[in-house]
């Protein structure tokens, strides 16, 4: 098979297949044989209640953190080493940088010359030209998010794992976030871990359920529909309600 050369990584973000993955902690099993297809340019979402591995799952596909068994695997064949960027639900920046440093802070971690005009681009596309010399400190809660939203971008990786980047926001700051990073992601492959059903509704093409001790997965449900998706469409009401329903465990998995 002839690997795709980097160009062709970049305009083709792959799929991942997640095959037969368990996890233990401290000798209990949290999950076993997981299967789960996250499909190319697309954005699958999980959720599941605290303490089912969805965060070590997340780390497990980034390379941070080893399963028991299994593999994660790319579509295309090739390693995912080096295509994968990770928004994590802190903000995580750096509280001597100014907005511009915090978004180059990969580039200068790798000893690379960052590259100024293109985080000054991503941060006038989240909305943020006028504050890129503002401090953390200055920032508000849904600034600090763009901001880490853009580095996200910076790192220009095919593949985003997202770990409930919003959940600290105020609803209608969090809809506007979630807007923006539907159209700035789009065409990737990203996998999204949220505990709102609405925000998963909204932002998925895939929503899957992990529940239980040890977690299972319950079916994948397709979304119809393009994201961002408005939050009074009706039909999302009924995603969520079944969404709801597999937290709750009403249904079966």
């Amino acid at each position: 098979m002839r690997l795709p050369s980097q160009a062709e990584q970049h305009l083709a973000p792959p799929g991942l297949r997640l095959e037969n993955l368990s996890l233990t902690y401290a000798g209990v099993l949290i999950f076993e044989a997981l299967n789960l297809t996250l499909e190319a340019r697309q954005f699958s979402v999980l959720l599941g209640p605290s303490g089912v591995g969805k965060t070590s799952l997340l780390r497990i596909i980034a390379g941070l953190e080893a399963p028991a068994s299994g593999q994660v695997t790319a579509s295309d064949g090739a390693p995912l080493a080096g295509r994968i960027a990770y928004m994590a639900q802190q903000d995580l920046l750096l509280p001597w940088a100014s907005a511009r440093g915090n978004v180059m802070l990969g580039d200068k971690l790798r000893g690379k010359r960052p590259d100024r005009a293109k985080a000054d681009d991503l941060l006038a596309q989240v909305g943020l030209r006028a504050r890129a010399r503002a401090l953390p400190a200055q920032l508000s809660g849904g600034e600090r998010q763009r901001v880490a939203l853009a580095r996200t971008l910076y790192e220009d990786r095919p593949v985003v794992l997202m770990d409930e980047p919003f959940s600290a926001l105020d609803a209608i700051t969090r809809a506007r976030i979630q807007d923006l990073a539907a159209r700035l992601l789009a065409g990737r492959t990203v996998f999204l871990i949220t505990h709102d059903p609405l925000e998963a509704c909204r932002l998925g093409h895939s929503l899957a359920v992990l529940a239980g001790s040890p977690a299972v997965l319950a079916p994948p449900i397709t979304v119809p529909g393009h994201p961002p998706r408005p939050a009074d469409d009706e039909s999302l009401l009924h995603l969520q309600g079944e969404l709801l329903r597999r937290l709750a465990g009403t249904i079966p998995a």
